[in-house]
């Protein structure tokens, strides 16, 4: 599986072989879906919480008696009925945590890839280097390859690049080894280096 081995300015410098196993396999969108909302609900807090009537402030003295007044029985002024009272069924803290196998995240990946692949959105640079740690270099790059509002940029660790590209509004960044199925289809263009390409498909 060949494709175009790009530079900075978007000019074809030669080919590469894409890894059959991650750019080849057939996509199952039920299957993605499955791995995508666990990736999804593993990234919620759960901390949302409310006070239930055991925790909110105010006497535990019943506020009249229970006969003979003419008004509706009380236990509590804690009663969620009660303005002040507790919260009858609001959230508590609580894991939304879906494991997965490390090979369906694998597979997911894969079919991510193929997908983005097949749709002509995955592009191969040479490499990407800077001469000073500029936005606007890292800019031009990206409106040079056409990368669309929210490109995933796939690089080896490299500081220079990192300050470069932190404030381009919709650029995600990541290293090879932290790419998952929910960013690559979350993405308008998967931009490789060869580097990430190789590291990759070890």
């Amino acid at each position: 599986m060949e494709t175009k081995l790009l530079n900075t300015k978007g000019q074809e410098v030669g080919k590469i072989n894409l890894p059959e196993a991650l750019f080849g396999v057939k996509p199952n969108p039920t299957f993605l879906h499955e791995v995508i909302t666990a990736f999804l609900s593993n990234q919620r807090s759960g901390t949302a919480d409310v006070k239930t009537r055991a925790e909110v402030s105010g006497t535990g003295k019943k506020p009249w008696k229970q006969k003979g007044t003419g008004r509706a029985r009380h236990g509590s002024m804690r009663s969620p009925i009660w303005r002040h009272g507790g919260v009858a069924f609001g959230p508590t803290p609580r894991s939304f945590r879906i494991d997965l196998p490390a090979a369906k995240r694998r597979l997911a990946l894969a079919q991510a890839l193929t997908s983005k692949y097949t749709s002509d959105n995955v592009l191969v640079l040479e490499k990407f280097d800077l001469k000073d740690a500029k936005t606007k270099a890292v800019a031009e790059v990206l409106k040079t390859l056409e990368a669309g509002k929210k490109p995933l940029l796939v690089t080896s660790k490299d500081a220079k690049l990192d300050l470069a590209s932190r404030n381009i509004a919709g650029l995600n960044k990541m290293v090879p080894t932290d790419l998952n199925a929910y960013v690559v289809l979350n993405s308008t263009k998967v931009i490789f280096t060869k580097e990430a390409i190789e590291k990759l498909a070890k």
